[in-house]
């Protein structure tokens, strides 16, 4: 009867030992799966959602520096357009 627990114990550490390895194999295989993937995925230049929200971001920061610099250089075009019609008035009135 001593036998038995002891052929219990080995199976429990055999069993334990085996469910160790595959934890490791399956934790290798995702790691195989998801470098294949990024390669598949670069390969057909498929970009991951957070890189997506990043260039998203980037892009919207741009589009309203964009418009400032619009706002901006409207706003100095009437600026010099206003002085060329001072200096135009200005020099057609001493002229006269």
């Amino acid at each position: 009867m001593a036998d038995k627990p002891r052929f219990f114990d080995d199976l429990a550490g055999v069993a334990g030992g085996a469910v160790s390895a595959l934890t490791g194999v399956r934790e290798e295989m995702n790691a195989i799966v998801r470098s294949r993937v990024d390669e598949v995925l670069t390969s057909l230049q498929v970009v991951r959602h957070e890189e997506f929200e990043v260039m998203r971001e980037l892009a919207a920061q741009a589009r309203i520096g964009q418009e400032e610099a619009e706002r901006r250089l409207a706003a100095l075009e009437a600026r010099v357009e206003a002085l060329e019609q001072h200096v135009t008035g200005s020099h057609h009135a001493s002229t006269h």
